[in-house]
């Protein structure tokens, strides 16, 4: 059947914020003229399509789909060999995609950050995706591939260095400059209104093993920064990551996948990273409280619509400046079971959100493309691995290093 595809990868989703940028990117990389990579890009509207492909030179082939209609996805499924989808919140908008991969047999990976529903997918589709041989990828973007990649490098540098994995790592984000898309707003946004309909989604997004593999998904407390605490290992006052919910599930799902290699009490934590001294206490406190109050607030419905008229609009996001002015810089501490430890560092050349994601997730397809790898849901470390690092370091600006 794949040899009969129209397409090596189709971007579904091409008119988001995130899909046009990836398009400009993919045109910088492969060209628009299939040469190297067949390519098409989807959406439900052929004008936007069209504006697209011009604003960013993607002159390829065009599919209208809508993403709540079946046969149009299992149609655009049957053409190609792997999908990109951009289309979030992707609890309102993914799900049917999924399943139709997964029934098709071909290969998907996204850049979604929410937990719920990819136990869904997971719990739902994962036996068909095995029998059909579907590779699905979730969190291929800022969430989750620096936490995950950045942990399972830490941890092949550690067996290199040491002959034994770290028992626990410490992320912690030294730096961090970008903006917010209306398409992340609208994903936590719809996350909150979900807890609201279904509070036992509580639990879900409560349990870092949540995303582990079925029997798999309990195990050792592990450290939640809620309020300002003192590393010694990163040598900072700690504060709250707001994407540590997911990226530390995605982490876990990796161990569960690798028959928890690291071992059966590994522990790992993210957080924001503020400076020592009185003046990095202060700033964690600060912190602290801003992102408790911001939450709390987004928790009660009628608060939460409210400030949804002062945030981004799907659509919207940081300008090409903005983009190209972001970075990230992020650290993380390991300790093996007999005490040595090693500290590694995960750079991104652009802002986080947009900029880098767009990067991270177009050079996901083609290492998945590559990859070796069976029908499932997988993760970015457990189904690419090092010629992932490599591709990411050559072409989508990123480093990885033993400090």
């Amino acid at each position: 059947m794949a040899a009969q595809r129209k397409h090596d990868i189709v971007v579904f989703g091409a008119t988001s914020f995130v899909g046009q940028i990836l398009c400009k990117y993919l045109v910088d990389r492969h060209g628009s003229e299939g040469e190297t990579v067949k390519w098409a890009i989807a959406g439900r509207n052929a004008q936007k399509l069209d504006a697209v492909a011009e604003s960013t030179g993607a002159d390829v082939p065009r599919i209208i789909a809508d993403a709540d209609d079946a046969d149009a996805i299992a149609a655009l499924c049957a053409s190609t060999n792997l999908v990109i989808s951009t289309v979030g919140p992707y609890a309102l908008y993914g799900s049917k995609l999924v399943a139709a991969v997964a029934e098709a047999g071909i290969d998907y990976c996204d850049l979604t950050g929410e937990p719920q529903w990819m136990q869904r997918m997971i719990d739902r589709y994962h036996e068909r995706a095995v029998e059909t041989g579907a590779r699905i990828v979730h969190a291929c973007g800022f969430d989750s591939v620096p936490s995950d990649l950045g942990v399972w490098y830490t941890q092949q540098a550690a067996m290199e260095q040491f002959g034994a994995p770290c028992t626990t790592i410490s992320m912690g984000v030294k730096a961090m400059k970008g903006g917010a898309s209306g398409g992340t707003v609208a994903s936590m946004m719809n996350m909150m209104e979900e807890v609201s309909a279904e509070p036992s989604l509580r639990k879900v997004l409560g349990n870092p093993y949540a995303l582990g593999v079925k029997g798999d998904r309990e195990g050792k407390d592990q450290p939640n920064v809620t309020m300002p605490v003192h590393d010694d290992g990163l040598d900072s006052w700690l504060a709250p990551f707001v994407m540590a919910g997911t990226n530390t599930r995605v982490v876990f799902r990796t161990h569960s996948l690798l028959g928890h290699v690291w071992g059966d009490d590994f522990t790992y934590g993210e957080a924001m990273m503020m400076g020592d001294g009185v003046a990095g206490r202060a700033k964690a406190l600060g912190f602290s409280g801003g992102m408790g109050g911001f939450m709390g607030a987004a928790s009660v419905g009628p608060v939460r619509k409210v400030l949804g008229k002062f945030l981004p609009e799907p659509g919207e996001g940081p300008s090409p400046e903005a983009q190209r002015a972001g970075f990230f810089d992020l650290r993380f501490h390991g300790t093996t079971a007999s005490g040595d430890t090693i500290i590694t560092k995960v750079t991104g050349d652009r802002d986080p959100g947009y900029g880098s994601t767009s990067k991270m997730l177009g050079e996901a397809a083609l290492a998945l493309s590559g990859s070796d790898v069976v029908g499932g849901f997988w993760t970015p470390a457990s189904a690419l691995g090092a010629p992932y690092i490599d591709a990411l370091v050559q072409h989508a600006g990123l480093t990885f290093e033993v400090l």
